[in-house]
């Protein structure tokens, strides 16, 4: 998503739908597309680093509450009750879903150029998607795709989610060396294109350096807090720590900002290699730029650094869908085992004691969508159904401090109610540098959920009367 947070989007005609909503509210004028950050983009980073760290220390009090481990859901379902556990689950969903949608299109993208690196060269047809909001174009400006839908679909994309697909069905254990290697790859790779691409940087591609003043920070911490999903995890192991008031926030605001720096090297080093208004519509920002080095500056360093690059990128972009899909399927269980959805959803393989069901649905859902949409409409989505579930979880924590002071923490998220309520507000701001469509899109996908939870999930979960079970 870099790419597009650093270029914004480009349409062919203004519309209110396509302009972010702050834009719209201070400005009241329609865009064409919204606004990118530029070399700015360092600042977005920083931005969301620390919004994140408000909602990680916030996401960790209420997991400590909660003994068991599981996401968002459970630990709401438990504290609040359903009808808002409901809300978070049908949210994670989305949320879960639509970011794995633009893992694989990005994985796609990456893998096309892995194919070519060899000298294969698949019909561009099947290899990009069907909807180009802001069509295609080579690396010459040559018009491959005009903007809008086109006949094809991203096959690799719909591949390695139906691959992983038919893996977690089978079975797949995690193991703690493992993720340390693949965690090691990608550093090696990240670290290996800020070393190799500061030697080529044009300082001059970093004027100006914030092109779309605040306008293009804000919409640009709104889309690459794409790349921050999942740092949630580490407040989930409050449980286990020693000293959790202690160790919970260090592991937060460590894991934070070492991520940061390794995200500005990326956006430094890349805005200084190609101007920032050349990366629109860009699913492979880096490799592309890699592309391009190589081909003005030919050299076997390039060349195989482009290459080590491109397979880094592809194992941490499988990694994460995995994660994903796994944490996909397991909310769509949690909630059938609660009866707010079909009990298929809770059964279990008799083989491979996975849940073949949710899995194979999560696997369909991802993928077919995965092949007809570009990434930037997804990464959309996905952030502001994350963005939309921590205001709610920062909004729990001082509901429960309200309601139920005296029960058990163990971690306190420090300053009172003070952290949890800038939680909300920044979360809130992100969500403001979102284009108006994606805010209609999610309230439609929230209506949607609300229409199903109070015509069918209500009247089947454990709190419902007998009779309406019954009936049922």
């Amino acid at each position: 998503m870099i790419g597009t947070a650093i270029a914004g989007e480009k349409f062919d005609t203004s519309s209110i739908f396509n302009t972010p909503l702050l834009d719209y509210i201070v400005h009241h004028t329609a865009l064409a597309g919204r606004p990118g950050a530029g070399p700015a983009l360092a600042l977005s980073l920083v931005l969301v680093a620390i919004v994140c760290a408000f909602t990680g220390l916030c996401y960790a009090e209420l997991a400590s509450m909660i003994p068991i481990a599981g996401s968002a859901y459970t630990y709401t379902y438990a504290t609040m009750g359903e009808l808002i556990a409901w809300i978070i689950g049908w949210d994670l969903i989305l949320e879960y879903a639509v970011s794995n949608m633009a893992v694989s299109v990005g994985f796609a993208e990456h893998s096309v150029d892995f194919m070519n690196w060899f000298g294969i060269h698949p019909s561009l047809r099947w290899i990009s998607p069907a909807y180009l909001p802001s069509g295609m174009q080579d690396f010459q400006g040559n018009v491959l795709y005009s903007s809008g839908w086109h006949f094809g679909f991203n096959l690799p994309a719909f591949f390695i989610v139906m691959l992983l697909t038919v893996i977690l069905v089978r079975g797949i254990r995690e193991s703690a060396e493992t993720n340390n290697i693949m965690v090691v790859l990608k550093l090696a790779a990240i670290l290996l294109f800020i070393g190799i691409g500061a030697s080529y940087i044009h300082p001059d591609n970093w004027h100006p350096f914030s092109p779309n003043g605040w306008s293009g920070v804000l919409t640009g911490g709104s889309i690459i807090f794409f790349t921050y999903i999942g740092f949630d995890s580490v407040s989930t192991a409050a449980e286990e720590c020693r000293n959790p008031q202690r160790d919970v926030p260090i592991g937060i605001i460590a894991t934070l900002i070492i991520c940061t720096v390794l995200y500005i090297g990326v956006a430094v080093v890349l805005t200084g290699l190609i101007r920032w208004d050349k990366l629109v519509d860009n699913a492979a920002p880096v490799v592309n730029t890699l592309k391009r080095m190589y081909e003005a500056h030919p050299s076997g360093t390039l060349h195989y650094t482009h290459l080590a690059v491109v397979i880094g990128a592809m194992l941490g972009m499988i990694s994460s869908i995995l994660v994903f899909q796994i944490g996909q399927a397991r909310v769509w269980f949690s909630m059938s085992r609660d009866r707010l959805l079909p009990k298929a959803f809770s059964k279990v393989h008799p083989r491979f004691r996975t849940p073949a069901v949710s899995t194979w649905v999560a696997g369909v859902v991802v993928g077919v969508p995965a092949g007809l949409l570009d990434i930037g409409t997804l990464a959309d989505l996905s952030n502001i159904g994350t963005l939309f579930a921590f205001v709610l979880v920062s909004a729990g924590v001082l509901i429960l401090r309200y309601k139920d002071p005296g029960r058990r923490r163990g971690f306190r998220c420090p300053g009172g109610p003070v952290l949890p309520i800038l939680s909300i507000l920044f979360c809130g701001l992100l969500m403001t540098g979102l284009p108006i469509m994606t805010w209609v899109r999610f309230f439609l996908w929230l209506i949607i959920g609300l229409v199903i939870y109070y015509f069918y999930s209500r009247k089947r979960s454990e709190f419902a009367p007998k009779n309406d079970r019954r009936t049922l």
